[in-house]
């Protein structure tokens, strides 16, 4: 997407996430029903907050989002990435002493 390689269930701090991208530091979850749970919505927050304090920035679908709307989620995410491009690398042969 837009160039970046999105991974699967890939594990960040104690949580594993559902995709990450970590040039974006881009973390999407996909919830199913059971997110829709007052206890699983606590843990989300919880796991938002804690993924957010290591600088990541969690973008959240529902499952029927995604299945039914696979467009409009594409869209989101590829308007997320052109709003909040990462820093650019230093040039190659730039050292710090």
């Amino acid at each position: 997407m837009r160039g970046y390689t999105f991974n699967r269930q890939r594990p960040v701090s104690k949580y594993i996430v559902d995709f990450m991208c970590k040039p974006l530091k881009l973390v999407i979850e996909v919830d199913g029903i059971t997110h829709q749970f007052l206890q699983v919505q606590r843990k989300d927050r919880l796991k938002d907050h804690k993924l957010k304090m290591l600088g990541f920035t969690v973008l959240r679908f529902t499952d029927e989002e995604v299945l039914t709307n696979i467009e409009g989620v594409y869209d989101q995410i590829c308007k997320w990435i052109d709003d909040n491009p990462p820093p650019a690398p230093p040039p190659a042969g730039d050292m710090c002493f």
